[in-house]
């Protein structure tokens, strides 16, 4: 018999696995219907040459925050397929693991998918007489493949590769449901699958160009992965909007490379919708690229195609992007520590520095991470009276009176954490002061420190 997980059936719990608490009607939870990927795809295979970015496209649900947090990390060679630690595709089970509330955790799923195209049960008759009233050849012609699914599917290179789709369906279930995952930033992805952690960065705070450059995006998929977006034209968060230029705002997109040639530096991004490129300078096709400057594509890791990918000069990369994602990555010689505390609501709306604090204590010089976080609440996101709140802190050394650091400013008001990171940090005992400012709801408030 083949696997089926009854704790997420997308068959046969279809309204809790697609919306869970959201009361949203619209057509992006509305799916013809569930298949194994047996029966959409002829000759299913889970990666096709190992993950790559140019294998993402987005589907009807708003996820490409996670979905760019899987291109960039396409980029580094094995890294996504550490995710799936084991599967067996006759079967139909996969196993994944994420990174949670400072703990992995483990998800089982199966192999079952959405689709969009109607069954031919759907069909009227005018329409089933264009298949001769033969649902095998209908669903051969127009269901057996990867465009027959409703959510994130595999580009048309590799239409019968299905990490895409199952990656999300995991997500999803990390989750509660598909509709969770509607609307976030692409750090929050790469943190749960890899345990990293995530600052949010305005370009338009970076005090030095150059810096920036050679200190962060210069290490790109060395120990840090970056994302990007920049705010809709119409204010509304969650809501896409296309300039002129082509790019999309209210939309994550994925940093894959920083190079630098000639001179010149250079951004290659990719948007996961596969398609709706930068159109400026050094777009695709643009005349900056000369006989002089083709050679730089090698480099960069490009060639022209409608295939979402593109390349920005540095400088126009600052002026149009509002924001940047940075995940660092960690190797097995930092040890994590962590630590949970319980607030309880009371008649003032703010606590401020003092009144909520933790110790942390280093018995060597290290670099040290510090950061403060709330419980994942994404589930809850759904509910309109959910709370609205934010929080940083202050790092004093005991018994001194001025702080040693402060945690990074919250770039958005519903961030999931914040950090602050010291190189080297002298041996000692540490008080962390926190500083929130809260609305509705109890609090759980944990602190982490990541240190070599």
């Amino acid at each position: 018999m083949k696997f089926r997980d009854v704790e997420f059936d997308l068959e046969r719990d279809r309204e809790r696995c697609l919306r869970g608490l959201a009361q949203d009607s619209s057509d992006t939870y509305k799916p013809s219907d569930a298949q194994r990927v047996t029966a959409i795809f002829k000759k299913p295979r889970f990666y096709v040459g190992g993950a790559n970015p140019s294998d993402i496209i987005q589907g009807k649900l708003g996820d490409c925050w996670f979905l760019s947090a899987l291109a960039t990390m396409s980029t580094n060679k094995d890294l996504v397929e550490q995710f799936c630690v084991e599967r067996d595709e006759e079967v139909g089970v996969y196993g994944f693991v994420f990174f949670r509330d400072a703990k992995w955790l483990a998800v089982i799923i199966d192999d079952f998918l959405y689709t969009s195209v109607p069954t031919f049960d759907e069909l009227s008759s005018r329409k089933r007489q264009l298949y001769h009233n033969n649902e095998e050849n209908y669903n051969n012609i127009a269901r057996r493949h990867a465009k027959n699914l409703h959510f994130a599917k595999s580009e048309p290179e590799n239409p019968e590769e299905t990490w895409v789709p199952l990656y999300e369906k995991a997500y999803a279930k990390l989750h509660g449901n598909y509709a969770a995952l509607d609307g976030g930033y692409a750090g929050e992805a790469i943190e749960d699958l890899t345990g990293g952690v995530t600052s949010l960065f305005s370009t338009k705070d970076i005090l030095s160009p150059d810096d920036f450059w050679h200190n962060e995006l210069s290490y790109a998929h060395e120990d840090r992965l970056f994302a990007c977006s920049f705010d809709s034209q119409n204010q509304t968060r969650g809501v896409e909007s296309i300039g002129e230029n082509g790019l999309i705002g209210g939309h994550a997109y994925a940093i894959l490379r920083a190079k630098e040639y000639n001179g010149k530096r250079f951004i290659v991004l990719r948007n996961p919708w596969g398609n709706r490129e930068w159109k400026g300078p050094w777009s695709d096709g643009s005349k900056e690229w000369s006989a002089d400057w083709l050679p730089a594509l090698k480099e960069l890791g490009h060639s022209f195609g409608a295939d979402g990918q593109f390349v920005m000069e540095y400088k126009d990369f600052l002026e149009k992007w509002e924001t940047i994602d940075r995940t660092l990555l960690f190797n097995s010689t930092w040890i994590l520590s962590s630590q949970w505390l319980k607030i309880k609501p009371r008649l003032r709306l703010e606590w401020s520095y003092g009144d909520v604090s933790f110790t942390v204590s280093l018995a060597k010089t290290s670099p040290v991470i510090i950061v403060l976080s709330k419980l994942d609440d994404r589930y809850f996101r759904q509910l309109p009276s959910r709370s609205i709140w934010t929080f940083d802190f202050l790092v004093f050394k005991r018994g001194e009176k001025n702080p040693v650091a402060a945690s990074l400013p919250a770039v958005f008001f519903d961030q999931r954490s914040v950090n602050a990171e010291l190189k080297n940090l002298p041996a000692g005992e540490y008080i962390v002061h926190v500083s929130l400012i809260y609305f509705r709801l109890l609090i759980s408030l944990k602190v982490r420190v990541r240190f070599a």
